[in-house]
């Protein structure tokens, strides 16, 4: 979904700035004014807009969901969370954490509530403050934590398992591609230098090989330079709404890890919904929180669609299949859990189901394209070798004549 830069001020005057998701500024304006804040301005980040965040710490994963642990413990033994918050901030050895941290205790010592304070923060995930709002509203802060904590941590060790089956190929390409920059960048200009010095006619597959391998070697710099400029801009253009779903549309289309990354996106979205639904949050608002939380604009972009439906008095289920992306599977289960009223647990069943077919059909894929790496490894490299030592072969056999005719 886009991102749009609001200024507001809450109602004791303290004026924030924040970084929200919503389809459009008038759906971000709406939504700050239905929570009684004073909007001074919405303006969206563009392509080249917005800071670029380089060098500046950053909250990961592990860590908050270690200080939501340890908050949880604190609360639970009865202490207040002005002073559960400042216990932890002393406490706190994660830089980007203990500022964030430091943050949230200073507001709510002025009294904002608990969800307003990891609001303001940019860093936090929007799942989070919802789940802690609709906590806050039914009196039940503890057990909307512990589901909280539990959906992070499956979450987490998921990706860890995802992670940890993609370094050994990801590796593999990476040697294969500095493997190839050495060869034509090195290895092909000093065969250049030697048949210069023998002054022979050379194969026309020799020519080309050593026209690429001095082109490459002169420009190299260059050529790194706008590798590096085409990325930047390609990682800026993702940025956008547009870039985003293009993007998207590529990895659908993928062989084998299109699908695979389009049921991974299910299962999170699942387990989000499940999250949201158990801690009391309405249909409509979960859709559109688990919509602004996902990473995928193409899903973001079909949820927030589907929330539209449902808010029109239109099933999930029936708004799901109409977007086009959700797999039927998923769409089947979730009208299970409708007609059931047990719609959270079915959501919950998804993501387990999704999560072990993504697991067993990564393992599958894997296992084909580390092959498939090592033989285009080979052919490139063979490819190169044999045009390199094509004139000695044919020096061998009386092939090759003199430039000057000899």
């Amino acid at each position: 979904m886009p991102e749009f830069v609001i200024k507001l001020a809450d109602e004791r005057g303290h004026v924030l700035e924040q970084v929200e998701n919503a389809a459009s500024e008038r759906e971000v304006r709406d939504r700050f004014l239905q929570q009684g804040f004073h909007v001074y301005s919405v303006r969206t980040r563009g392509l080249m807009a917005g800071p670029m965040r380089f060098g500046r710490p950053r909250l990961k994963s592990e860590p908050f969901i270690i200080f939501n642990q340890q908050f949880l413990t604190l609360i639970r033994a009865g202490l207040p969370i002005l002073t559960a918050l400042e216990l932890l901030v002393r406490r706190q050895r994660n830089e980007a954490m203990r500022n964030l941290l430091q943050n949230v205790r200073d507001r709510v010592r002025t009294g904002e509530v608990l969800s307003q304070a990891f609001a303001a923060q940019r860093d936090v995930p929007k799942i989070y403050t919802t789940t802690l709002l609709a906590g806050e509203k039914s009196g039940n802060l503890e057990e909307v934590l512990a589901r909280y904590i539990s959906f992070q941590r499956l979450a987490l060790s998921f990706r860890k398992k995802l992670l940890s089956s993609l370094v050994y190929p990801s590796l593999l390409l990476v040697l294969v591609v500095l493997m190839l920059v050495f060869l034509i960048t090195y290895v092909v200009p000093q065969f250049a230098t030697l048949y210069d010095q023998l002054g022979s006619q050379l194969p026309p597959l020799t020519q080309f090989m050593l026209q690429v391998g001095l082109f490459a070697q002169t420009y190299f710099p260059f050529l790194g330079i706008g590798a590096l400029l085409l990325i930047f801009i390609i990682w800026r253009w993702r940025q956008s709404e547009s870039g985003g779903q293009a993007m998207d549309r590529a990895r659908l289309r993928l062989p084998l890890l299109g699908e695979i990354w389009l049921k991974y996106q299910i299962s999170i979205f699942s387990r989000m919904m499940a999250t949201l639904l158990a801690g009391g949050l309405p249909l409509v608002p979960a859709l559109e929180t688990a919509g602004g939380s996902m990473q995928s604009r193409l899903i973001s972009s079909a949820i927030t669609q589907a929330a539209h439906r449902v808010r029109e008095g239109r099933s999930l289920s029936a708004s799901l299949e109409e977007t086009g992306v959700f797999p039927e599977l998923a769409i089947e289960m979730v009208e299970v859990g409708e007609s059931t009223g047990a719609l959270p647990q079915m959501l919950i069943s998804a993501a387990e189901f999704y999560e072990e077919d993504v697991e067993t059909a990564l393992t599958a894929a894997m296992s084909l394209i580390e092959p498939v790496i090592l033989m285009v490894m080979g052919v490139v490299v063979a490819f190169v070798l044999l045009s390199l030592y094509l004139p000695i072969f044919t020096l061998g056999t009386g092939g090759i004549t003199n430039r000057g005719g000899i």
